[in-house]
């Protein structure tokens, strides 16, 4: 997590109606980020109702403080950390959470100071040498829960594919699976659809294999986590409600894991949860009309980086001018970001009001998710602040 998130404002002073009201009360010089923690709770408490076993959330989505204390608030008591900063956060704004450390890639000082500073009790592994690791630097304590993580190829529904990076095959997963058994420690399983799903039967394919594995391991599984990658609403990605992949899951759990078998089941969305309860205002610097361009004071080396990795996590947008919404006759604009960097292009091109000027604002929603986590400050950019709002934009 990078000291832009961390450094966004912890209880900002007061509470605005919407992107508008905060537009025309504060006309901010920097991007500011609208957070609602009521959008949030809902999202959090649809999630607890509908899914069937434990939610947790994966502060890799956003770290800020604001986020993670409002998640615990929900009722979120278990957070999946990829780092011990990440940990850092939670003991901070979420003191007694249990922690899920499931980047399957750790140094033995990482496994070290997550076990004895922050009392981690799970860890993730799909390799053979990170087991060895493991058991090397806690040969010393009680049993804890060691999750192996397996993957299958892509089935092309997803904006980010995890596969090519982390995860077992299922055959080698039937092997670490046993090795965990033999260990003394609880086994449990773990896998991840990719991010942004827009299949509830990619869920239900792995469910399956998952019971296929630890039935070749011959290992009762402690628990299986599903992962994230649950869809939220971008502006051209199409996605089933989440009770579809709700129900999915919980049908191809009764049939991987019949009788007794059944493990404890888990979830660990960061996007699915935090997405929604964000949008981004961002001011107009510069509009060049004869030329169709117009520069904002945020981009994809900001808060936008995500437009320029997949076509499917565009969100939607407003012209707000005056603290209202603002339309009228569109024309297309491309429209860039504030560095001296030509990569830094909003792709695509953008349908806007034809007057557009210097100084309207533009609305971004659905940035909850990564927008924080992922700026950077390059050019001397990248600063932001937060305000809290009741509503958020989301067309």
């Amino acid at each position: 997590m990078n000291v832009h998130a961390r450094a966004l404002i912890d209880r900002p002073p007061a509470i605005h109606a919407d992107g508008p009201a905060v537009a025309r009360r504060l006309r901010p010089r920097e991007p500011v980020f609208c957070f609602s923690p009521s959008v949030l709770a809902a999202t959090v408490a649809r999630f607890r109702a509908g899914f069937p076993g434990e939610v947790s959330y994966a502060v890799k989505a956003n770290g800020a403080s604001v986020v993670t204390a409002a998640m615990a608030e929900a009722g979120i008591a278990v957070f999946d950390v990829a780092s011990v900063d990440e940990m850092e956060i939670v003991a901070t704004t979420a003191p007694g959470a249990r922690l899920h450390y499931h980047n399957p890639v750790k140094s033995r000082a990482e496994i070290a100071e997550a076990f004895a500073v922050h009392g981690c009790q799970r860890f993730a592994l799909d390799d053979v040498g990170e087991l060895a690791k493991i058991l090397e630097v806690l040969k010393e304590t009680p049993p804890l829960e060691l999750a192996v993580r397996f993957r299958l190829p892509p089935h092309g529904a997803a904006a980010h594919d995890f596969s090519t990076k982390f995860g077992a095959d299922p055959r080698g997963a039937v092997d670490l699976l046993r090795l965990v058994a033999g260990s003394g420690h609880r086994p449990v399983l773990t896998f991840h659809p990719g991010s942004q799903c827009t299949r509830p039967d990619a869920y239900g394919r792995y469910i399956k294999v998952a019971g296929e594995i630890a039935s070749a391991a011959g290992v009762r599984l402690a628990a299986l986590n599903v992962g994230g990658g649950f869809p939220a609403r971008y502006r051209d990605s199409i996605a089933p409600p989440l009770d579809a992949f709700f129900a999915e899951i919980a049908g191809s759990i009764a049939a991987a894991f019949p009788g007794d078998r059944r493990p404890a089941l888990e979830c660990e969305p960061g996007r699915g949860l935090v997405a929604s309860s964000m949008s981004l205002l961002t001011r107009v610097k510069l509009v060049k009309p004869s030329r169709g361009e117009l520069f904002l004071n945020d981009g994809i080396y900001g808060a936008l980086l995500e437009m320029s990795q997949a076509p499917a996590l565009a969100p939607h947008y407003r012209v707000i001018r005056d603290g209202a919404a603002h339309d009228g006759p569109v024309r297309s604009f491309i429209a860039y970001g504030p560095t001296c960097d030509p990569l830094d292009r909003i792709p695509g091109e953008l349908l806007l009001p034809a007057d557009i000027a210097e100084d309207d604002f533009i609305e971004f929603s659905t940035v909850g998710a990564y927008g924080a986590a992922t700026a950077t400050r390059f050019n001397g950019y990248g600063g932001s602040s937060m305000a809290m709002v009741e509503s958020v934009f989301s067309q």
